[in-house]
């Protein structure tokens, strides 16, 4: 699957390269079937690993723990790629959405840096101001501006403007 995933991005790169806004539906139905064949394999592989026990119960073995058996990581990863297969592929159909949430990772990583070192913050007002200098200084980041430049205008009085996607 990891494989799968990468080619898949490779192959949105390409296209976002070329100018396109989504994989198109012929090439991403492709890679789509491709996702539910590997998908398939592997349900079938642990399954095949995993076989649900037949023998009945010994008569001198401790009772069974109530409710759902624990089931162990590679199952749960395989529930969570078939659940959530639309948001997993996203990035096939619009080729703005990002192939990870690494970013999304990154631009809170400040806030808990700075909870975990002051251990909180002292009011509302404060982690507001703390968020919002945060917020302007990440987007002047991705948007290649200097962060000294930024804040210096800030400080002039005139921030520079924040571009807005479509």
């Amino acid at each position: 699957m990891h494989d799968l995933l990468l080619r898949m991005f490779r192959a949105a790169e390409q296209w976002r390269a070329q100018g396109a806004k989504a994989v198109p539906k012929a090439e991403r139905d492709e890679w789509i079937a491709q996702y539910f064949s590997v998908l398939r394999d592997g349900f079938a592989a642990h399954l095949a690993q995993n076989p649900v026990a037949q023998a009945p119960p010994a008569t001198n073995t401790l009772p069974k723990k109530r409710g759902r058996p624990k089931q162990d990581d590679s199952k749960n990863h395989l529930d969570a790629l078939l659940n959530r297969a639309e948001q997993v592929l996203a990035f096939l159909d619009d080729l703005l959405v990002p192939f990870t949430n690494n970013q999304a990772e990154r631009d809170l990583r400040m806030i808990k840096i700075q909870q975990k070192i002051s251990s909180t913050f002292r009011s509302v007002q404060g982690a507001t101001a703390f968020c919002a200098i945060r917020s302007y200084l990440s987007t002047m980041r991705k948007q290649g501006r200097s962060m000294l430049g930024a804040l210096a205008a800030v400080f002039a009085g005139s921030p520079f403007p924040i571009a807005r996607g479509t």
